[in-house]
């Protein structure tokens, strides 16, 4: 397969706690080495996301994007519109997008097999809400708060963190929780994971003391859907319904909305890259 992007650009954070400037060499050369230099860096926080126009301007036609998944959210939904294709890099803290694109590999053997011409490029399915979208999921409910004790452990350290854990204990216990529309049970987080056949919507089980550790390691170690669920529903269309404001984390950036709230398949606005 002939290699059809020949001027590539990098967005990359070097205030991530997984930012390294020899990762960000190495990329540079997987680029050189396959003929495509790169054609523009942006260095956040110093500099902006790049728009379509602007990447336009430059002749850029792929943009990879190593950071972590909150932010290649907000870089993809920056450059809607733009004909170019988005390459996903494990950047960030979990990297989800980038494993279920790539698989779990380096940015620079993920470079240096898109820039020869070994991947697939198509749009992939998301969510939309009222006010945001997510490309990998979105988890709703009161247990999101292991999500700030997550973020406390990554920058602050584990006895910071281990300070935080009670209260977000209590509101995963305590705390008015979320239901699918439709649905009678009530769960402290419901998953909602896009996918080509629908929204699918996974309620966590938190039955007993094996369950909420499960959980909690889960979210400070690595992929919170790793902790013990159960599937309720497929459908393109999953309402949640509460008796409170509804916490919400969008690929690993935090919100809230009202209830009901209403999420919606859809698909990406602009084109990724899959090397796996």
């Amino acid at each position: 397969m002939t290699n059809s992007y020949r001027r590539p650009a990098l967005v990359c954070n070097s205030q991530s706690g997984s930012y390294d400037e020899a990762a960000q060499a190495a990329i540079e050369e997987a680029c050189r080495a396959a003929g495509a230099p790169l054609g523009a860096t942006f260095v956040l926080p110093d500099a902006s996301l790049p728009d379509a126009k602007m990447l336009r301007a430059q002749d850029i036609d792929l943009l990879m994007v190593w950071t972590g998944d909150g932010t290649i959210n907000a870089a993809a939904a920056q450059v809607e519109g733009w004909p170019g294709a988005v390459l996903p890099l494990p950047g960030g803290t979990l990297n989800l997008l980038s494993k279920q694109l790539h698989g779990d590999r380096t940015a620079p053997e993920i470079v240096a097999d898109a820039l020869d011409g070994k991947s697939r490029r198509s749009r992939i399915p998301i969510i939309r809400s009222a006010a945001d979208l997510a490309f990998i999921t979105i988890v709703a409910g009161p247990a999101t708060r292991w999500a700030e004790v997550r973020e406390t452990m990554r920058q602050d350290g584990l006895i910071e963190a281990s300070r935080a854990a009670p209260e977000a204990l209590d509101r995963m216990m305590n705390a008015p929780g979320v239901r699918v529309a439709g649905h009678e049970s009530i769960y402290s987080a419901v998953i909602l994971t896009p996918t080509r056949q629908g929204i699918q919507a996974d309620g966590i089980l938190t039955d007993g003391t094996g369950d909420v550790l499960r959980h909690g390691l889960a979210w400070l170690g690595g992929d919170f859907r790793d902790g013990p669920s159960e599937r309720i529903a497929t459908a393109e269309t999953i309402i949640l319904e509460s008796e409170a404001v509804i916490s919400l984390e969008y690929d690993g950036e935090l919100a809230e909305t009202p209830a009901p709230a209403r999420f919606a398949l859809g698909t990406s606005a602009v084109d990724f890259l899959a090397t796996a």
